[in-house]
């Protein structure tokens, strides 16, 4: 399994547009064999941080997803809507391994 991380950089006067924008990737993710764990938005301290995590079952799929993302019809709605509001100013990935329990050896 391998997680996404992904940390945006956003323009707190458009938290409810990044909200909106949010909102449309969680089942996106899903309909490409993902599993989302949410977006997480700001509360306390930093006021133009927001987060994002979800899980394919190998880099492999998750490659796989970033490919059809390019051509669904939803995923491209997403992509316009945040360029057409401009609340994402910038978005830095990462991938991580889970531990998940104790050890399978």
């Amino acid at each position: 399994m391998i997680t996404c991380h992904i940390r945006y950089i956003i323009d707190p006067k458009k938290a409810a547009e990044f909200e909106e924008y949010a909102r449309m990737w969680i089942p996106l993710v899903e309909k490409f064999g993902g599993t989302h764990h949410g977006y997480f938005l700001p509360s306390e301290g930093a006021n133009n941080v927001a987060l994002a995590l979800f899980s394919f079952d190998s880099l492999a799929a998750y490659e796989i997803y970033r490919k059809h993302s390019q051509l669904d019809e939803g995923c491209q709605k997403a992509f316009r809507f945040a360029e057409e509001t401009d609340c994402v100013i910038s978005t830095e990935r990462s991938f991580l391994r889970p531990v998940l329990g104790e050890s399978s050896e």
